[in-house]
């Protein structure tokens, strides 16, 4: 078995078309399906059903799928660990996290990093609070920034950044849109722009109502911040939002004010796996974000 022949088996289980997997290899169609024979044939089973032009999984050749997938990450692990060993400061570094996170957090540490380690690359990809825990686990990200920090997790560690406020942002019209700071049960007879169930922060924010014995009416949902803000700009309704979103400005017609009683915060963090040791590329950027919001802190206080 040659890693040639795993290569493009897993690239016509992806697209179920072979003339389309040797278009993406940039190879004849011919070599893909003779190393799809000669893999096939020293198995001894068929890993594809042909139908026409196009072929499906096996059963048996989904479970090889599933083998494949992991001894490609396995292999891939073991390439980039040699490659940064060999200089760490021109490795990758594989990043989940979430859109509160996406428009100021995220770039503000990659660009300070940058600065000191200019070849280093990223590949970011954004997901739910589930999927970015999830990707942390099963190795399709090296570490997440998320919030809040989860405590319960027994495969990731959790280091906390710092802590961010949950603030209520307002359309410009609405009765309390001039004071300094509210409470939170002034709010109890509006209507609520939050994300969808199963969201954490919409559970943050639920849990702080409940806490003072009101459920928030909930007129509209949006699954990431933008289309959040948006609709409490077109005057939908209001929201709780964490403030690291609105740092760098909020919509037109819309204002922020402070909670109190009770004050609502989450904790913002990076999450890596538990028992997979890091490689130098991203040790040196888990370092650096611990040091980077520390110093920031000691600035701040």
């Amino acid at each position: 078995m040659e890693l040639r022949q795993i290569q493009y088996f897993m690239e016509v289980a992806k697209r179920e078309h072979v003339t389309e997997a040797a278009l993406a290899l940039h190879v004849a169609q011919s070599a893909v399906s003779r190393q799809i024979f000669n893999l096939e044939t020293e198995l001894g089973v068929n890993l594809f059903i042909r139908e026409g032009r196009n072929v499906k999984l096996t059963m048996i050749g989904q479970m090889f799928l599933e083998h494949m997938e992991q001894a490609m990450k396995v292999i891939e692990e073991a390439q980039r660990e040699i490659e940064e060993y060999l200089d760490p400061k021109k490795g990758t570094i594989r990043i989940g996290f979430p859109s509160s996170l996406a428009s100021h957090t995220l770039p503000t540490t990659i660009s300070a990093f940058r600065e000191h380690y200019p070849q280093v690359k990223f590949q970011l990809k954004q997901g739910s609070y589930s999927e970015l825990i999830e990707g942390v686990i099963n190795g399709d990200f090296d570490m997440a920034l998320i919030g809040p920090v989860p405590k319960q997790e027994k495969k990731v560690l959790g280091t906390t950044l710092f802590t961010d406020n949950i603030v209520a942002l307002l359309p410009s019209t609405h009765p309390l849109a001039n004071e300094k700071a509210i409470k939170l049960g002034q709010l109890r007879e509006d209507s609520f722009v939050l994300f969808p169930k199963e969201y954490v922060l919409r559970e943050i924010i639920i849990r702080a109502c409940e806490q003072i014995g009101f459920q928030p009416k909930v007129s509209f949902e949006g699954v990431d911040t933008d289309s959040i803000k948006g609709l409490v700009s077109a005057g939908l309704g209001i929201t709780l939002i964490p403030e690291i979103t609105l740092v760098d400005g909020f919509p037109r017609s819309t204002v922020k004010i402070p909670i109190i009683e009770p004050e609502v915060t989450r904790t913002v963090g990076v999450i890596i796996p538990r028992e997979r040791k890091m490689l130098p590329t991203v040790r040196l950027f888990y370092d650096f974000l611990k040091d980077f919001f520390s110093r920031l802190d000691r600035y701040q206080m």
